[in-house]
This record gives C-alpha cells, structure tokens and sequence, in this order.
C-alpha cells in the first residue's frame, strides 16, 4: 500500500469516527464550537471551578469552545439556548491565542503566542493587577513525532501557564492545563504539587479514549517557605 492511500484511508476513517461522535453532535446542536466544550464542562461540574463574577483567563482559546462554556456559566438566565451565550454578563473572560478566533459576545481576545514576552505583557495588561480566579490552558504545540522535543515542548507551555498562575491567581484560585501522557508527564505532576495544595489529574470522557490526552487541576497555591 503505497503512502498516499494509506494517509486517505486514515483520514477518511477520521473523518466517520468524528461525524459520528456524540459530542461532536451534542456540539452541534448546543451551539458549542467544538466537542472539547464537555472536556471543561465536566471538569467544571467535578470541581466547581467556575462562579459568576469570577475572572477567567482561557489560554490557548482558538475555536472558543472553552470561552463559550464560561460565558454561558456567566450568564445562566440568558443561556438556556446554545454555547454561544449573549446577554448580561457578570464575570470577566480574556483569551488568547496564537491563532485568531471569531469573536464571542463579552470576551476579550488577545491573538499572539503566549511564548514571547511581549505577548505575555499585553496579558497581563488585560489582567491590570487583578486577582485571577481561574486560568484554562488547552494550548498544545504543533507535535513533530519526535517524543523528546515534543515533550519539551509542552512541558514549557505548561511551565509558562504554572508561573502566570503563581503571579495572578488568588491564593484559592485554580489552573487547569492540558497535557499528554508520556516523557516529561511525572515531572509536570511533580511541579503541580509543589505549586497547588490540591491536584487532581483527569481524563474526561469527551477525551477520546486513544488519545493519551489528560488535563491536570490545581487548587489553592502553597505559600513560599518562610526564609
């Protein structure tokens, strides 16, 4: 079988598996941008992440399934409808990604990559000293096949997200980043933990169960040590 086949046989399988995904459907028809929508949404409903009123920084934001989901749980009487919540708003959303995303009603969007400083500094002028609640991180690198330098490369955007927490999240705020299974995984638990009093690894069941896909929550920074 020659390269070429096979690649359409692989896509044209894709293209069934995901047609014929629930949540992909549930998507759909709930007006919800993307499937990964139900990945926040159960963590959310697990932990209790996400109140009116709160300051939510979703990182890695672009198609806005996440953005979505928040503002639709900042305007609970206005959003029996789809994803794409409108109405009275009472909480603050800011997303960012290095790609550009259709505009939500109430959000504020930043397009940059959350690797540069400069990048960086146009957040946390959006931010403008205010104490984050909660900051969503689905950002993931464009992976080489390479497991090493892959995994480099998502240790660091979890690294970043870890530190803008560490410097803008209330004390019992919390950080949710995605992450994978594999080379540098233990490491990125074991920073968590030295960060957050609760961590709590998760695998929602809109993850597709052959993606080594996970998500890692955490609750309520450590204080430093006293010198």
């Amino acid at each position: 079988m020659n390269t070429k086949t096979k690649t359409k046989k692989v896509n044209k399988a894709w293209l069934h598996e995901h047609i014929n995904d629930p949540y992909v459907k549930l998507a759909q028809r709930e007006g919800y941008r993307a499937r990964a929508a139900y990945k926040l949404k159960e963590i959310d409903e697990t932990l209790g992440l996400i109140h009116p009123g709160d300051l939510v920084v979703d990182l890695g934001s672009t198609p806005g399934a996440w953005s979505q989901y928040v503002r639709r749980k900042f305007s609970p009487k206005t959003a029996t409808g789809g994803g794409a919540a409108s109405g009275e708003l009472n909480g603050t959303i800011i997303a960012l990604d290095i790609l550009p995303m259709e505009p939500i009603e109430g959000v504020q969007f930043l397009q940059g990559d959350f690797r540069e400083p400069e990048v960086l500094a146009q957040l946390e002028a959006a931010v403008a000293g205010r104490a984050t609640d909660l900051v969503i991180s689905d950002m993931a690198p464009n992976l080489s096949g390479i497991e090493s330098a892959d995994a480099a490369r998502i240790a660091h955007l979890v690294e970043l997200a870890v530190e803008f927490a560490q410097i803008h999240l209330k004390p019992e705020g919390a950080l949710v980043v995605k992450l994978f299974h594999g080379s540098g995984y233990d490491d990125l638990v074991k920073l968590f933990r030295a960060t957050f009093r609760v961590v709590k690894p998760m695998k929602p069941k809109a993850s597709r169960d052959k993606s080594s896909e996970t998500f890692l929550v955490g609750k309520g920074l450590k204080l430093p040590a006293k010198a």
